[in-house]
């Protein structure tokens, strides 16, 4: 994290423009709104559901009982037609009525409660089934015993419902016979009902639990909701104390469903955010949206959190603030495996440290400081508690004390740290004239190695003290000084008196040797002249001898006047015009030295033509590159212009380009290279000759001064040209540099400056 944070105020409501989570709707939003209604009407739910379940059981129950009586009234019609006529067919084929009787009840279906009674036309019973001797011969009506009982006289027959005198409720049906009779079939009713009792009698039964069950479970939801509702109240004031509590102390509480990835803030967690509060749960992207992405990467935490099973979690994270800036939020939080839900729950408490976190910064940064300052000041500094206990101290107090830093903990006992610190040879308190303070005392101390500290100690307001330690073994020494040179003033005083006559005496012997000196100087200097003017007189006297030898000795050479004769001759003359020409060389180096030397040489300061220079140049010394087959470039570099002496800066190119031939060997290159400058034009001359070691460049430009190896010892010279290249380069206020690698080449850089003066006389 970063040290320092822009917080926004949280308690603010977010602007229209402003960072927002909106509020979609849930279901569990709009079931808590018609939640109150549902409970209300759950009693009258009930009661409805009861009534439509038994008037649908009654229902049921009826129409059981209406369908059994249908079949009944049907199957006694039947049975009786079928009994009439199959007694008929059996008295036609000359069965006894008895038989005939039982044979037709027996063909209708066995059934013990119902009974058959067969009657001649007058009423009287002739024939029955079950066999009932008692009522043979009597009237059918007495025999039924049913009440209204009027048999029809023709059609089909009918089943009718008749209630005998006994009281018990039967179906009657009779069909007439064609001698006149008539057969009638009574069917008990209570025995068909039998099996509908027992069916009415289960769905009375089930309705009955049932609705016990339902109103039951009525009851207990009442109770259920009146103890939720109650509940829900009491949950409602917690949840205001403890949004109350977390809003004051600026915490939150939250819930991450690590599976799912979804997460619950309490309603005081968007408010450290300055967010609208809701009551649906946030996704990851509404999560890691508000995230500083340098903080954490929310789903590799969440990620090793499922790997590792962590217990625990406790971390910083900062969160976008709505009104803009972060909010430095310090996240707790334990990993829950939820028994309802399918994964692992991280759930905690978010504080909002956003204002301890800028005390702690500006605290360490004060006292950074504080350290800072004790360890810079030059004294020993050390802070004692009350407890006499270390606070703090500088490094200048541990090396003063001979201390570790490893064992100078703050919190060491005094005593402990004296113990371990080196001893003083000498400890003198000393008195302080003109200021009386509590607990102030003031110390001179002597260590071990010879150094002396005087320590300054005070009482703070909390009852320790600090101490503050100079080292004065300078003023120490000072003032042994001071009184071992009064004692040696006072004898150097009673010298002085006898010194000054020798003095006297000294001053008078310096002075004669400085007459000698600057006699000595003025002869060094006139021998100096007079060996400049020697050679340069010398010089001049042998160069006229020279130009008759060097002119004749090419006369014979080429033979201007006809063969010498013999080719020796010819060699010889060779010889000697090179011998010659030689000499010439060096005398008029030797020549150019000399007036060097000798007082100046006059520059004629024009403006010099470099590209006619610098061909003169090439084209005098192109005879021996093309002996050596050396190849000579010329480069010219932007639009190079110099005002100097042109005879001074030819001989400054010719020198260098024959040492550059001359040490480089054959089939090797020369470049010539001009620039323009600031001050005037460089001139850079590179070959890749044989090379100088690195010890002989400081001696080269030296008059005489040559290098000397297996391949410039072969090579004659003066050893002038680089010194008068470099003394006509200063007369023209420039400078000669010589850098070289042996075997790689030689680079020789000459700068030449804009010379006004018509004449530059040697330094």
């Amino acid at each position: 994290m970063t040290s320092t944070v822009d917080v926004a105020g949280s308690s603010r409501a977010p602007s229209s423009n402003s960072l927002s989570l909106r509020q979609p709707f849930t279901l569990f939003g709009g079931l808590s709104r018609v939640e109150p209604l549902l409970r209300r009407s759950i009693p009258f739910l009930i009661l409805i559901f009861i009534v439509t379940l038994g008037a649908a059981a009654a229902s049921r129950v009826f129409a059981e009982r209406e369908g059994i009586m249908v079949d009944a009234h049907s199957d006694t019609r039947v049975v009786s037609v079928l009994i009439a006529s199959e007694v008929e067919r059996h008295i036609a084929r000359g069965t006894a009525l008895d038989e005939a009787l039982r044979l037709s009840n027996d063909l209708a279906g066995f059934s013990t409660e119902r009974r058959v009674f067969v009657s001649d036309r007058a009423g009287v019973v002739t024939a029955t089934q079950p066999s009932d001797s008692s009522a043979l011969g009597r009237s059918l009506e007495r025999v039924v015993g049913a009440m209204n009982f009027l048999p029809p006289s023709t059609g089909l027959p009918q089943a009718e419902r008749l209630r005998l005198q006994s009281g018990e409720e039967v179906l009657i049906a009779v069909s007439r016979l064609e001698s006149g009779g008539v057969v009638t079939v009574v069917q008990p009713i209570t025995p068909m009902l039998s099996s509908w009792r027992a069916n009415a009698t289960v769905a009375i039964t089930l309705f009955a639990i049932t609705a016990f069950v339902v109103l039951l479970l009525g009851f207990a939801f009442q109770w259920q909701a009146v103890r939720a509702l109650e509940a829900e109240k009491v949950n409602e004031k917690v949840r205001l104390r403890i949004e109350t509590a977390l809003n004051r102390g600026r915490c939150g509480l939250w819930d991450w469903d690590l599976s799912r990835g979804r997460m619950y803030w309490s309603h005081s967690m968007f408010g450290m955010l300055g967010l609208a509060p809701r009551s649906s749960v946030l996704c990851f992207g509404e999560v890691e949206a508000l995230l500083h992405p340098d903080d954490c990467d929310l789903m590799g935490l969440g990620r090793m959190i499922m790997e590792d099973r962590s217990a625990t979690v406790d971390r910083i994270f900062r969160f976008r603030h709505a009104a803009g800036g972060w909010v430095i939020i310090r996240a707790r939080a334990e990993l829950v495996d939820s028994m309802h839900d399918s994964g692992p729950h991280l759930v905690g408490i978010a504080v909002d440290v956003t204002e301890q976190t800028k005390e702690a910064e500006r605290n360490k940064t004060a006292d950074m400081r504080l350290r800072d300052a004790i360890e810079a000041i030059s004294e020993a500094f050390v802070l004692w508690d009350a407890d006499n206990r270390l606070v703090v101290c500088n490094s200048k107090f541990q090396s003063l004390n001979g201390l570790q830093a490893g064992r100078i903990q703050p919190g060491t006992p005094y005593n402990e740290v004296m113990q371990d610190a080196r001893q003083p040879v000498v400890r003198t308190r000393m008195m302080v004239e003109g200021r009386h303070e509590d607990g102030a005392a003031s110390f001179e101390v002597q260590l071990a190695d010879q150094r002396w500290l005087q320590l300054n100690e005070r009482r703070t307001k909390d009852g320790g003290f600090v101490s503050v330690g100079s080292d004065i073994t300078t003023l120490k020494q000072h003032e042994a000084q001071l009184m071992e040179g009064e004692g040696r003033l006072k004898a150097t005083i009673a010298d002085l008196s006898r010194s000054r006559h020798l003095l006297q005496i000294k001053a008078d012997e310096l002075a004669i040797m400085a007459d000698k000196y600057a006699i000595e100087v003025e002869r060094a200097e006139e021998a100096s002249r007079t060996k400049s003017e020697f050679l340069a007189n010398i010089s001049h006297e042998l160069r006229t001898p020279l130009n008759a030898i060097i002119g004749f000795s090419e006369i014979m050479h080429t033979n201007v006047f006809g063969p010498l004769g013999h080719e020796k001759y010819g060699e010889y003359a060779r010889d000697i015009h090179r011998s010659g020409s030689h000499l010439l060389d060096v005398i008029n180096d030797i020549l150019d030295m000399s007036k060097i030397e000798a007082g100046g040489i006059p520059l004629d300061c024009e403006p010099v033509d470099l590209d006619d220079v610098t061909a003169d140049a090439i084209r005098v010394v192109a005879g021996g590159a093309d002996a050596k087959e050396i190849s000579i470039c010329r480069r010219i570099e932007g639009e190079p212009s110099l005002r100097g002496d042109q005879r001074a800066t030819k001989q400054i190119l010719i020198n260098l380009l024959s040492n550059a031939i001359k040490f480089t060997p054959a089939g090797g290159s020369v470049s010539l290279t001009l620039r323009a400058v600031e001050t005037g034009v460089a001139i850079t001359i590179r070959d890749t000759g044989i090379g100088i070691p690195a010890d002989m460049i400081e001696r080269l430009g030296r008059p005489f001064v040559q290098v000397v190896n297996q391949y410039s010892k072969n090579h004659q010279g003066s050893g002038l040209g680089l010194a008068i290249s470099r003394s006509l380069a200063e007369l023209h206020g420039g400078e000669l540099v010589l850098n070289s690698t042996v075997g790689a080449g030689t680079t020789i850089v000459v700068t030449l400056a804009n010379r006004t003066e018509a004449l530059v006389e040697a330094a």
